[in-house]
């Protein structure tokens, strides 16, 4: 796994709706109108995250689900972790 360029990650983040660089993570909030749907969002997170052995740092309180991907091996940001973002944002609210 490779770190992408500062160059890289901007030219990504154009292809991830609402996320956002935030202290060498991909980071973005999403909001449900309750915490059945915010558990349901994460349940189906975990599920993708399996398939694609990749895992987020995430929290949830009530409606709210906090997201943020970077990659611990590599210590930052890699094409899999915009492909794991990418992901999320197609099972999103």
């Amino acid at each position: 796994m490779t770190l992408l360029s500062e160059t890289e990650l901007h030219d990504a983040l154009p292809g991830l709706p609402g996320w956002t660089h935030n202290d060498g993570k991909l980071v973005q909030t999403f909001t449900f109108a309750n915490f059945s749907e915010a558990f349901a969002f994460m349940t189906r997170v975990a599920l993708l995250a399996e398939k694609l052995d990749h895992h987020p740092d995430w929290s949830n309180v009530w409606n709210r689900v906090d997201i943020a991907i970077a990659s611990h091996d590599a210590g930052g940001i890699t094409d899999r972790c915009v492909d794991l973002a990418q992901a999320i944002s197609g099972i999103g609210p």
